[in-house]
Formats: C-alpha cells, sequence, structure tokens
C-alpha cells in the first residue's frame, strides 16, 4: 500500500471513530434522562430523511455549510488558518442583494448569474484584507478575520435598519421571483445552490490534489520556509489562497440570498463561518470529507428538531454530538501526528502488510 492511501484511511478511521463516539455518548446522555435511545435517534433520522420535504430541508442546512466549509479548508492547505468566513459569507450576500434587488434593471438567471458572481467577488475582496495583512505586515491573520466578521455583521445591520430597510421593518427587500434559484423538489426548500455547492467541492478537489498549483499551494501550507528556498512566491500565494478561500464564502453567501433567504435580516449567515471550520478539521482538511461532514451536520440539525417535538429531548443533545464530534477529530488528529505515535503506526502497517 502506498503511504497516501494509508493516510487516507487513517484519516478517514479517524473522522469514523470520532462520529461513532460521539453517538455512543449521545445514547448515553438521552438514556440517562430516561428516554429510549432507539426511538430517540429513530426520530432524528426521520426528521432528516422521513419524506420529501424532510430530505430537502436537510439538503438546504447542508448547503451553505459546504461552501463555509470548502473555504477553512482552501485556506488551511495554504497554512492560513480563515476564521473569518462568517463575514465573507455575509459581505457575498450583501453584494448579491444590492446588486439584484437594487442595481441590476433586468431580472431573469442573469441576474442570478451575476449575483452570484459579484458575491464571489465581494467574498474575495473581504478576504483579501486578512491575507495582505498577514502577508506583507505580519499580522496575526486569525485575530483579522474575527474582527472583520463583525464589521461585516453590523454592517449588513445598518443596511436592513438603514438605507436598504423595507418600509418600516427591519429587513432588506425580497430579491425578485425570477431571480430566485430554482427549487427542485416540489413541496421542500430544496434549491439548485446544492449543485454550485457540489461543483465548488468537486473543482476544489481537483485543483488541490490534481494540479501543479494546487500542489505548490499545498507545500507552502507544509513548510513555508522550504517553499520560499524553492522558489516560490510564499506571499502571493498566501494571499491569493485567502482571496480564493473569501470567494467561495462568498459565493455561499449569495447562494443562501438567492435559493433560501431572499433577504438580509437579523441572524442572516449567524455561525456559518465557525461551524465550516470545525467542519474542515473533521473533514481532515479534504474539500469531500468537509462536504460529507456538512450533510452529517444537517442531518443532525434537521432531525434534532423532529426528536425533540417527538419525544421532548432538548437538541442541546445534538450540539452535545457536535462538539464531542470535533473534540475527538481534532484531538485524534493531534496525537497520530506525534512523532512517536507516527513511528507505532508506520510499525503496525509494516506488519500488517507481512
Amino acid at each position: 500500500m502506498g503511504i497516501r492511501f494509508k493516510n487516507t484511511i487513517l484519516k478517514v478511521s479517524i473522522s469514523a471513530i470520532s462520529i461513532l463516539a460521539a453517538i455512543l455518548i449521545g445514547a448515553i446522555i438521552i438514556a440517562s434522562v430516561g428516554e429510549n435511545v432507539f426511538v430517540a435517534y429513530g426520530f432524528l433520522l426521520r426528521g432528516a430523511f422521513g419524506n420529501a420535504r424532510a430530505i430537502g430541508e436537510t439538503i438546504v442546512k447542508a448547503t451553505p455549510l459546504i461552501f463555509t466549509a470548502l473555504a477553512a479548508v482552501f485556506a488551511y492547505r495554504c497554512g492560513m488558518f480563515n476564521l473569518g468566513a462568517e463575514g465573507q459569507f455575509i459581505m457575498g450576500a450583501i453584494a448579491a442583494s444590492w446588486i439584484s434587488a437594487t442595481l441590476l434593471p433586468f431580472g431573469g438567471w442573469l441576474n442570478t448569474l451575476l449575483s452570484m458572481i459579484i458575491g464571489a467577488l465581494a467574498g474575495g475582496v473581504w478576504g483579501a484584507i486578512p491575507g495582505l495583512l498577514k502577508a506583507y505586515r505580519g499580522l496575526n491573520e486569525m485575530i483579522v478575520s474575527i474582527l472583520l466578521n463583525y464589521v461585516a455583521t453590523l454592517f449588513m445591520a445598518f443596511l436592513y435598519s438603514g438605507p436598504l430597510m423595507e418600509k418600516n421593518i427591519p429587513q432588506t427587500v425580497a430579491i425578485f421571483d425570477d431571480v430566485k434559484l430554482t427549487r427542485l423538489i416540489e413541496g421542500s426548500r430544496v434549491h439548485t445552490g446544492i449543485f454550485v455547492a457540489i461543483g465548488v467541492m468537486i473543482v476544489a478537489s481537483y485543483f488541490l490534489f490534481k494540479t501543479a498549483k494546487g500542489y505548490q499551494l499545498r507545500v507552502v501550507g507544509l513548510n513555508p520556509t522550504a517553499a520560499n528556498v524553492n522558489g516560490l512566491a510564499v506571499k502571493k500565494m498566501m494571499v491569493s489562497a485567502f482571496v480564493v478561500s473569501g470567494m467561495i464564502a462568498g459565493l455561499g453567501g449569495a447562494v443562501e440570498l438567492l435559493g433560501s433567504s431572499y433577504r438580509l435580516m437579523a441572524g442572516f449567515g449567524l455561525g456559518f463561518g465557525f461551524d465550516g471550520v470545525a467542519i474542515a478539521l473533521i473533514g481532515q482538511l479534504h474539500p469531500i470529507g468537509a462536504g460529507l461532514v456538512a450533510y452529517l451536520f444537517a442531518v443532525l440539525r434537521t432531525g434534532a428538531n423532529t426528536m425533540q417535538i417527538a419525544t421532548g429531548i432538548t437538541t442541546s443533545v445534538v450540539d452535545i454530538v457536535q462538539a464531542v464530534i470535533i473534540i475527538f477529530a481534532v484531538a485524534a488528529t493531534a496525537i497520530i501526528a506525534l512523532p512517536g505515535v507516527k513511528a507505532i503506526v508506520n510499525r503496525k502497517w509494516k506488519g500488517a502488510e507481512q
């Protein structure tokens, strides 16, 4: 077996074991409050997969998480910690809302397409700020990107309660019906934005692992000093990684606006950025893995409401399960990376092959 294949198996195993362990802990919590574990989890699955509407709602919840998780993966692969995906997501939605409902004099698919492109560009510009400050001024990109989340959120609040407010209601005017992304399943909210998310996931995976530029970006992430010695433009690649990461998040914000919320209001985009970081880590910083974990999180969240209504078990149990998955996955990855543990694992692999 090749080294890459072994590493893939190990990473998948870490995520799978973390998820199973978290589900077990959730079962223990449910049992401790006197509820039937199988019944509770049965209602959770029914809430996520019980009918076309439930399936659609799960996909709707997964779509923005895929975008913010991919944004985190792309930046992480270049050694950059983008904790500002939420702000980039919001800026993308602001740009899409302004372009779609206010600036463009026409509707239809061209309006939709231009709104998504402008949303992605707005996210890229917002992502360039921490990237430039990190590369050319040495500022901590995590702090800068987190602070920019607050700026974006407050700017959005200023717009939907001020210049772009709909009459006296603190929200923006809804986009036109012919601009909205097409619904895929009758009776549900699932829209074509999921295909955009999957397309970005496939393109990101191909770029990172099948192209020379993607390889160079990963080299910079693994060892920027060695990359610089070997002639790679490290600073430019850092900024580029942040710009692309921001564009992915900004596109996600535009898709969420055009396909689901249709307007800006209080709470839009809340939590998507930090959830995306957690999902990226559980997905072992691989675009496909991040997409699958994003769907798992959506299943848990959609099913949690049905579980609570049917059994009375609080949705906090699902939050605990998600938190435990994150803790186990991150801790296991860190432990496996230790030199002593690596040596033991390699010996086990060699023994198994013999």
